[in-house]
């Protein structure tokens, strides 16, 4: 592999700036190899050297992929003048990695949302020819019936005239429905139950592909996802 500068290395990592990193380096908190390494020019193979900053290992990856537990009044973007965004929930060293959000949750709406810099995984979710199921779980007024559901079987047409593909309505025992949409248009979960005259109170996504929510993270929180993970998202 192509042998990089060490100061560039570390903020691929999104550990901090090039010019703060250089004087870090130099403070001797970076290791090379279990050695010391004061150099910010130091070439490395990010192959096969072993890079620790403050005596934690780092991977060699510029990709990095978080699920977040996206709570309601957040809006999804990377930046907004006047409300408060998904990335205003990360670190710094997060937000300097260049994440943006892999589709969009309204404000809402709360639960499972990913965050990437990898633009082809993130086309792949989101591309109408991976069919990558997204299940949701809402709390709507009045109770919806099994003509709802068998309507949202067929596929059903807005008011619009936006036609959506089939999906999948439960009622659940509790009154809540969880209804899996293998789209993305704009706010169709509300519409479509909507539609059904069951206008939505709460909505929550739980699941995208086999990729469930971790419900520990709690509103806000937030993980990195491994290749395992990622792995799920295409699976049912």
């Amino acid at each position: 592999m192509e042998r990089v500068r060490l100061d560039k290395f570390l903020a691929d990592q999104g550990l901090a700036s090039r010019k703060e990193l250089r004087e870090i380096i130099r403070g001797g908190r970076v290791h090379v190899n279990g050695l010391a390494e004061r150099s910010p020019e130091r070439k490395i193979d990010p192959e096969t050297d072993r890079v620790c900053f403050d005596g934690r290992p780092l991977q060699n990856s510029r990709f990095f992929t978080i699920m977040l537990d996206k709570p309601l009044g957040v809006v999804t973007a990377t930046e907004d003048r006047n409300e408060k965004t998904v990335l205003d929930l990360l670190p710094p060293e997060l937000r300097r990695r260049g994440l943006f959000p892999v589709g969009r949750l309204d404000k809402d709406t709360s639960g499972l949302l990913l965050l990437t810099n990898d633009g082809d995984f993130a086309h792949r979710v989101i591309s109408p020819k991976s069919a990558v199921e997204k299940c949701y779980c809402a709390r709507v007024e009045g109770n919806a019936s099994e003509a709802d559901a068998a309507v949202f079987r067929e596929g059903l047409t807005l008011r619009d005239g936006t036609r959506c593909l089939p999906a999948i309505l439960e009622i659940q025992e509790d009154g809540r429905l969880l209804v899996t949409v293998t789209e993305g248009k704009y706010h169709q979960v509300r519409r479509m139950l909507a539609s059904r005259g069951l206008p939505v109170q709460e909505l929550r996504r739980l699941s995208i592909g086999g990729l469930k929510l971790d419900e520990t993270l709690g509103p806000g929180g937030w993980k990195e996802l491994t290749q395992e993970d990622l792995c799920r998202v295409f699976s049912s």
